[in-house]
């Protein structure tokens, strides 16, 4: 500690304002009180919403804690660029951060922007550049956020009668052609239809098809699995460009249809059957041989025969693999009449197939 003396404390007090006993230090300028401009904003259009999201400046631009946090501008443009805001679309509140002492984000914000019909109708092959800018409680700002754009073209409203029905080959999907507007050039239509399982937040593009004129829009969904649930949703999109300068915008969705994916479609009944005995001097046997099915889920198949008069009486206790099959249990002049079905792995039998006679010569 300092110790002054007499002669010191005489004139200590014209010096206090120039002098002391620690260093002299720089004075800090003023904080401007003015938030970190928002550097990730994003932009996702979905029929005629654009829905913004960013996250909350909770910092000024020299590095201090907001203390004046006023509300964020949105500002909206048809142009490449944005050097300005302009006059806002729209106003969004200030979110404080949760406490320093917990590991959570950023607060993020959301904004969404109905695109008016005359301003996508004026400008079909123009982008809509968004930008928003972060006040403080004096009404000034550190200036305008990174770009974010999405295409001002029109979409197209969701197609009507979307049906789905379960077939043998898989789900047919199936609904009525959509009119696209004339006289737009660079741009072309699809459809896009979505598949998501009961209880799953995952979604699967089931497949795409370009709209045509004078063609009934279908298409059939191999990429399910059977017994269990989806829901199917469809939505029209609006392709602007070619190549890599292509731009994609999805329309509003049709209603959800519900599939239960339950399997009671049997293989299709064997064909080509054939019986030949073995020939004098073996032991007696008749062979049969047939096509094979072809279905991916293909369990085996079913070995029936009957005398004359008599009913089928299946004769594997097992689904039989190949299709081929050899009759050891004959009797010497007999005649026997056999048939084939075929069974998939959830237990669907077809029907029976032509019948085949094979006679077994008295010895």
């Amino acid at each position: 500690m300092c110790h002054p003396t007499l002669t010191q404390r005489l004139w200590l007090p014209a010096l206090i304002v120039l002098a002391g006993c620690g260093s002299p230090g720089v004075p800090s300028p003023p904080s401007l009180e003015v938030a970190r401009p928002v550097s990730d904003l994003r932009a996702v259009r979905k029929g005629n919403t654009v829905y913004l999201t960013w996250s909350v400046p909770q910092a000024t631009t020299d590095r201090h804690n907001i203390r004046h946090p006023g509300p964020t501008e949105v500002c909206r443009a048809v142009r490449t660029t944005m050097k300005d805001c302009g006059a806002p679309i729209g106003r969004v509140p200030f979110a404080k951060a949760p406490p320093a002492t917990t590991a959570a984000p950023k607060p993020q914000v959301s904004y969404s922007d109905q695109l008016p019909e005359n301003l996508q109708a004026e400008n079909p092959t123009a982008n809509v550049v968004y930008a928003v800018s972060a006040l403080n409680s004096y009404g000034r700002s550190a200036g305008l956020s990174n770009l974010a754009q999405v295409p001002a073209v029109p979409t197209l409203p969701p197609p009507a009668d979307f049906q789905a029905q379960v077939g043998t080959e898989g789900v047919r999907l199936a609904w009525k052609a959509a009119t696209p507007p004339k006289d737009l050039p660079g741009v072309r239509y699809l459809y896009r239809i979505y598949r998501r399982e009961a209880g799953s937040a995952n979604e699967t593009v089931a497949g795409e098809v370009e709209l045509a004129d004078n063609t009934p829009p279908t298409l059939l969904d191999r990429g399910f699995a059977w017994e269990k649930t989806y829901d199917y949703r469809l939505a029209v999109v609006t392709v602007v460009g070619l190549g890599s300068s292509e731009q994609q915008v999805e329309g509003d969705d049709t209603p959800a249809v519900t599939v239960v994916a339950h399997d009671v479609f049997p293989p299709a009944t064997p064909a080509g059957l054939q019986a030949v005995f073995s020939g004098p001097g073996q032991k007696p046997f008749i062979d049969l041989i047939w096509a094979p099915n072809t279905e991916s889920d293909l369990a085996g198949y079913n070995v029936y025969r009957h005398q004359l008069d008599g009913p089928p009486v299946k004769l594997n206790s097992d689904a039989v693999k190949a299709p081929t099959f050899r009759d050891t249990d004959v009797l010497a002049g007999r005649q026997y009449f056999y048939s084939i079905s075929a069974v998939d792995v959830r237990g669907n039998e077809s029907p029976r197939s032509e019948e085949a006679s094979e006679s077994v010569p008295l010895q």
